[in-house]
């Protein structure tokens, strides 16, 4: 018991479940912050809690029952919603690095909402055992959260990691839709008083030329 105390005490699980609590309460107030704000903030934190996830020392489990869990379906899906409506239309992302793709050659449509609410069940039950101190049960919430680390979401992250840097600094698309509006400006030649794109281009104006040459 002696050793499981001193693992649970170490210096980097300590920085982990700093992290941890971070992050997840960050999660949960999300709907207060701007998503460019969002994004950036994710981008920083993201890395910082696999980095630490990766410097946790090796711990056996020593209990016979499973830590209590503290995130129910309804709170995972308030997250995911809250996190969902945030993003908008950057919550889609392509993906390669999931099973399904061993049935299909094009890449799975992906969900960093659905992500992060994952990441944050397994974060949020491993803070919540440990806020409640218990050695034994924080010792084997630790070895859990390790494994749940290796085989489920320490992939998720560095995938959402990828999604959340295209939202945050792919702005080819936005660009393309401002271009395409300019074009359509360039097509007129009728001066200041044209009024070519209202109602859907069907101009009544005297000497408008909007419809020439079409």
């Amino acid at each position: 018991m002696e050793k499981e105390s001193q693992t649970i005490f170490d210096k980097n699980v300590i920085e982990f479940v700093t992290v941890s609590a971070e992050f997840c309460a960050f999660l949960e107030r999300a709907d207060s912050i701007p998503r460019n704000k969002f994004i950036d903030t994710s981008l920083k934190l993201l890395p910082l809690l696999y980095l630490k996830a990766a410097m946790l020392p090796p711990c056996e489990q020593i209990g016979e029952e499973l830590p209590e869990r503290y995130v129910t379906e309804d709170i995972y899906e308030m997250i995911r919603t809250k996190l969902a409506g945030l993003l908008a239309e950057k919550d889609d992302y392509l993906d390669v690095f999931v099973q399904d793709m061993e049935y299909s050659d094009q890449p799975i449509k992906k969900n960093i909402s659905e992500d992060l609410a994952d990441i944050y069940q397994d974060i949020k039950d491993f803070v919540f055992v440990f806020q409640l101190g218990l050695n034994e049960t924080m010792n084997d919430a630790l070895v859990i959260c390790q494994e749940n680390f290796g085989q489920l979401w320490g992939q998720k992250l560095v995938n959402t990691l990828r999604a959340l840097h295209d939202a945050m600094y792919n702005v080819e698309d936005e660009t393309e839709e401002e271009n395409n509006y300019e074009s359509d400006d360039e097509d007129c030649q009728c001066g200041e008083d044209c009024h070519c794109h209202d109602h859907e281009g069907h101009c009544h104006e005297d000497g408008c030329h909007c419809q020439d040459e079409k």
